[in-house]
């Protein structure tokens, strides 16, 4: 078949409003878990709820706005129009502060337990803007946009920005000092001005769709329309895809919330940002060219190396603590977190049926937003549940994250390969079908 070309203008907007939007999620996925940590003294469990509760706004928003962008055939207005309006609800974070809550609550017994209580319901507020934009309507997008000829180089180039979106927060954090509040309070700032103005841009950038509609759908029952027992039984090889994305994001985020707490504090690694800045450009590269592979050999031949290199990068961080060897374990499971990524997304958008993208994406984050966001953190709060402890200057305590979550990530991780098994079953039988025809 021949390949599709696509236009420069859809390079562009794909690249930066997949890298916008990824590094508006890890200053949430990532750094939400250190502001609340630094400067309101979270508890693991704490940030497993945050985690949690984000996950479920994700999840619950993609499912109701993606199937409204099918209903009215429109993908831009909410692209754009989302990212405006989450650029300023990331801006309100620079309120959440502790001289502001003793200002607003003066009778308050800890304006460091009502200062996590509000960044939780930011968190879903903000969420629901995010993933308004970015999770529902901005995927849809680029898979309408894309096809069978082009999806696995587009999904490399997708599913190497959550990385490339670390290094450029970590790049960018470099000079805050993360102890004191007013580090924050710009950093929130920036983002938010930030992704405010990709969303004006997007205005003139992003190319409309066509999408195809339909006059007599049912907008509540599209919203719900995955979830049938008549589309599961005709879909089977992509609701296997979904619950393997899954179990690949629960074992990712067993450690994931914790991971820049143990490199900082478990490890000392002050100049983290030096040693993990390599790894992951190294991992972007890797997972832009391996985006190919997937067009060329398909999907069984193609998903087998990231996760093998996902595993073997547990192993070394579980087991070792030099600068050097802690390198090779964030890169191998960098790599195999943003191959897998691909592998998989592409996947789910090979196996999506036509003209329905924004009412599966709502399935997308349920595996890959919600039962992990929910699950994996869990796991990973279990896990350090009797971690040893600091005391901070204001008489407080904080657990210190050790290297049990990537033992923990890696034994979830077998599940991985378990549902694999079963995909390749019905890959091989759609496959025989497809041969009889």
């Amino acid at each position: 078949m021949e390949k599709t070309k696509r236009t420069g203008r859809f390079y562009l907007a794909l690249v930066i409003f997949s890298l916008v939007g990824q590094v508006a999620w890890v200053v949430e996925n990532m750094y939400f878990n250190v502001f609340v940590y630094k400067m309101f003294h979270a508890s693991a469990s704490d940030i497993s709820l945050m985690v949690a509760a984000s996950a479920v706004s994700a999840t619950i928003t993609t499912l109701i706005i993606g199937a409204l962008s099918d209903k009215v055939g429109k993908r831009k207005l909410f692209i754009c129009g989302g990212y405006i309006v989450w650029g300023i609800t990331i801006w309100s974070f620079s309120l959440i502060r502790l001289d502001v809550i003793e200002a607003l609550f003066p009778g308050v017994a800890s304006a460091a337990a009502v200062g996590v209580s509000l960044v939780i319901i930011m968190d879903c507020v903000m969420t629901f803007f995010g993933s308004s934009a970015n999770d529902a309507c901005f995927n849809a997008w680029l898979t309408d946009m894309t096809d069978e000829t082009n999806r696995g180089a587009a999904e490399g180039i997708n599913s190497m920005m959550p990385l490339l979106a670390i290094l450029v927060v970590f790049g960018g954090f470099m000079g805050f000092d993360l102890d004191k509040s007013e580090s924050w309070t710009a950093i929130f700032n920036i983002i938010g001005i930030v992704v405010i103005a990709i969303g004006v841009l997007g205005i003139f950038l992003i190319q409309e769709p066509k999408v195809r509609t339909e006059d007599n759908q049912n907008y509540f029952a599209n919203i719900f329309y995955g979830f049938r027992p008549g589309v599961i039984a005709s879909n089977k090889p992509l609701y296997a895809t979904l619950l393997a994305v899954a179990a690949f994001n629960i074992s990712i985020q067993v450690f994931m919330p914790y991971l820049i707490l143990y490199y900082s504090v478990t490890l000392q690694m002050e100049n983290y940002v030096l040693i993990m800045a390599p790894a992951i450009i190294l991992a972007a590269v890797f997972t832009a060219f391996y985006g190919r592979v997937y067009d060329r050999v398909g999907f069984q031949k193609a998903v087998i190396v990231p996760i093998v290199l996902l595993m073997l990068g547990y192993g070394f961080l579980y087991f070792c603590r030099s600068t050097a060897l802690v390198f090779v374990g964030s890169l191998l499971m960098m790599c195999g977190n943003l191959g897998g990524g691909a592998m998989f997304g592409a996947m789910v958008r090979d196996h999506t049926p036509a003209n329905k993208a924004g009412m599966f994406q709502g399935l997308r984050i349920c595996a890959q937003v919600l039962i992990p966001g929910v699950i994996g953190p869990a796991i990973g709060a279990a896990v350090l549940k009797n971690a040893a402890t600091i005391a901070n200057d204001d008489g407080t305590t904080s657990f210190i994250p050790n290297e049990n979550v990537f033992l923990a990530a890696f034994v979830a991780g077998i599940a991985i390969w378990l549902v694999l098994l079963w995909l390749f079953k019905l890959l091989k039988k759609e496959e025989s079908v497809c041969c009889k025809n």
